[in-house]
């Protein structure tokens, strides 16, 4: 066949693998229209058609729809403009797969109630201002009115969740159940003590590096403790505590007494919440950052020893100071 030769439906459906009622409809629709009839009628076509057809398959593979691709084929309307609109409603088509898949795995995991499968949806779809309302709401709750040092911006900041424009599955769900964590009151209630703990300590001089220098204590001298299997209620124990109450009353500037173990005790246990560790563990999924080791293991094995030898202390200071000093 030369260059001016027609070509049947049969003949087209030969070279483009559409079948003969595919091209016959997008004939009808006029998306590819004959270029001329047999004597007999039958429908002929041009060299043309093979590439419209072409065309118009990868387009429908692509999820546009016949009224689009027309206007395309006839040049009403051009390829690159067609392709950034699909662009985009694919991308909207793809985000909303995305927050199903990642509310549907947390119904799966979770054995969720209709109640709480209604929530989930609902956070997931949520828009970033409505996010940010939510979010910034908590954080009024936890922070609001306890000082403006610019420290507490700071802190806020670190703790406002920024779900990405395509967020992976993984995020989507960490997203959902920071959401409904921020919104539990006793959560609220404990991060807003721990909170008004760390105001108080500004405002008597105890700096956030403090605070962290205190942390980095308590995890040195307790992580070799823990790896060892010592016992937090034992006797071995008793050096451990001794070293951690030395240096942090170096640290803080305070008499290695009693009041400062009580003291201690009071926020360590306020900030072992294990629901603030899971906050920042999905924040961090959240806003893709490098995952941080658990220090709720240090911690909890710290609390139990200082719990312990204070209510030594109660019952026999002077029996228990040597250890503890």
């Amino acid at each position: 066949m030369n260059g001016d030769a027609l070509y049947t439906i049969g003949d087209l459906a030969r070279r483009t693998g559409l079948t003969v009622k595919t091209i016959r409809f997008y004939s009808d629709c006029g998306i590819v229209p004959p270029t001329d009839r047999s004597p007999t009628g039958y429908r002929l076509y041009g060299i043309e058609a093979v590439a419209r057809l072409d065309l118009v398959r990868t387009l429908r593979d692509l999820g546009l729809d016949l009224s689009t691709i027309r206007k395309v084929v006839d040049g009403e309307v051009s390829l690159a403009d067609v392709a950034t609109a699909h662009a985009e409603a694919v991308a909207v088509q793809i985000r909303t797969l995305r927050l199903r898949r990642a509310v549907l795995t947390v119904v799966a995991k979770r054995g969720s109630t209709p109640e709480e499968i209604d929530l989930m949806h609902r956070l997931a779809k949520l828009s970033e201002d409505e996010r940010r309302r939510l979010i910034g709401e908590f954080l009024d709750t936890v922070f609001g009115g306890l000082d403006t040092h610019p420290e507490f911006a700071g802190i806020m900041r670190s703790m406002t969740p920024e779900l990405p424009d395509n967020p992976e599955v993984e995020q989507v769900q960490a997203w959902v159940e920071l959401a409904e964590l921020s919104q539990d009151p006793d959560f609220r209630a404990s991060m807003r003590r721990v909170a008004e703990e760390h105001a108080a300590d500004r405002a008597h001089g105890n700096t956030t590096g403090v605070r962290r220098e205190a942390v980095a204590v308590v995890r040195d001298q307790v992580a070799p403790a823990l790896t060892a299997g010592t016992d937090p209620l034992s006797p071995q124990a008793d050096p451990v505590v001794a070293t951690v109450m030395s240096q942090y009353a170096s640290v803080c500037g305070r008499p290695n007494d009693v009041e400062l173990r009580r003291w201690l005790l009071v926020r360590l246990e306020s900030a072992s919440d294990p629901r603030r560790e899971r906050y920042l563990q999905l924040l961090s999924v959240i806003n893709g950052w490098p995952a941080t080791t658990s220090l709720a293991p240090v911690f909890d094995w710290f609390i139990q020893a200082l719990r312990a030898r204070l209510r030594g202390d109660s019952s026999s200071s002077s029996a228990m100071a040597w250890r503890l000093t």
